[in-house]
């Protein structure tokens, strides 16, 4: 099947998964309404739409560090139980509408205690609402898995205190970790003693590099931090000159290191400069393990049924193409191995045969 021949409702139909998406950037704006009204919070507009409008145009500076700031008002709803366990619900039904069976969310819990809840109130609130959500989810003949990856901010000084607490809640819904924030100026490498925790524990986890930073980063996060993931990976093709990979790049095709690409998000941020151009085409026809995701759904305005229609549509990806990156993402997830295999043999194949 040709990619002129797929619309996007036949892709919302299909089977999906995301490894990155961040709870803080995927609220409803409607919900973010109501919300705010509740604790008294000043939004830009009341206006749900012109909410979600401001959201997207606000993020479209191409710059990281402004696009991080646009998370102020959401954030600032999600400080209580009542708004976490919303946020959480609906989050789960909202990819579940979308055709994913796989997600894993993430989000730092140091970001929502200023209410008054304790890290370890956070966990279980978010856990609670998450399963909420899987339990109406599949209720309604839609069922979703859903792990949580609690993130620790590479700025800030709490990253192993959030490693400690994925390491205490892995049985209760957590099944990774990563560090998140601003890139540039915060090597993953000031945070050793987190990822040797994590390993010493057997708990899997990404790192955010290849974004804002360049090939140090990445080279960081694998060698001398241990992900087993690479959230964005962007700039991995600044060490491939005229299809020839270098060694960096050679270790992460070669290992299966997944690539937890982004690309409306990388467009915002100025790490690409088209869908057609985005390196996730010429990485996936280089045998990477590229995976497709949403990053954050309320900030770029995107759904996965929207990144791969454009990716469909602007850089002639086919059915084929939209299964193998199903198939990595389910591969490279933190979730034990039979839950995987499960998953792409009784659900993603069945799914694309359909279509195919």
């Amino acid at each position: 099947m040709t990619a002129t021949r797929v619309d996007a409702e036949v892709i919302r139909r299909l089977p999906k998964a995301v490894l990155h998406d961040h709870l803080d950037g995927g609220l409803r704006p409607a919900t973010v309404v109501e919300l705010a009204a509740k604790i008294g919070h000043t939004l830009p507009t009341t206006d749900p739409d012109e909410l979600a409008a401001w959201y997207f145009e606000a993020a479209n500076s191409g710059d990281l560090v402004r696009y991080i700031a646009t998370f102020e008002h959401t954030l600032a709803v999600m400080q209580h139980r009542e708004g976490l366990l919303r946020v959480a619900e609906e989050y789960v039904l909202d990819l579940a509408a979308d055709g994913v069976v796989y997600a894993e969310v993430r989000y730092a819990p140091e970001l929502n205690t200023r209410g008054g809840l304790s890290l370890g109130e956070v966990v279980e609130t978010v856990q609670e609402g998450l399963a909420a959500g899987m339990a109406k989810a599949a209720a309604a003949g839609t069922p979703v898995r859903v792990g949580t990856l609690l993130c620790g901010m590479r700025m800030f000084d709490r990253v192993r205190e959030a490693a400690e607490l994925a390491v205490t809640y892995r049985d209760a819904g957590v099944v990774g970790f990563d560090i998140a924030g601003a890139e540039d100026g915060f090597p993953a490498v000031h945070h050793l003693d987190a990822f040797e925790l994590l390993r010493s524990e057997s708990v899997p986890f990404t790192i955010h590099a290849g974004e804002a930073f360049g090939l140090p980063s990445i080279h960081q996060a694998i060698q001398a931090c241990g992900a087993q993931r690479i959230g964005h990976g962007v700039r991995i093709t600044e060490d491939i000159v005229d299809g020839k990979l270098g060694r960096l790049a050679s270790w992460v095709r070669d290992r299966r290191i997944a690539l937890e690409m982004c690309p409306t998000s990388n467009l915002q941020t100025g790490c690409a400069t088209s869908i057609a151009e985005h390196p996730i085409t010429a990485l996936k026809d280089l045998g990477f393990r590229v995976t497709v995701n949403t990053d954050n759904r309320l900030v770029s305005g995107t759904t996965m049924t929207r990144e791969m229609s454009l990716l469909v549509e602007e850089a002639g990806w086919t059915v084929e193409d939209l299964r193998t990156v199903t198939v990595n993402a389910l591969k490279s997830a933190f979730v034990p191995f039979d839950e995987r295999k499960a998953l792409i043999e009784d659900v993603v194949l069945p799914g694309y045969a359909a279509v195919l």
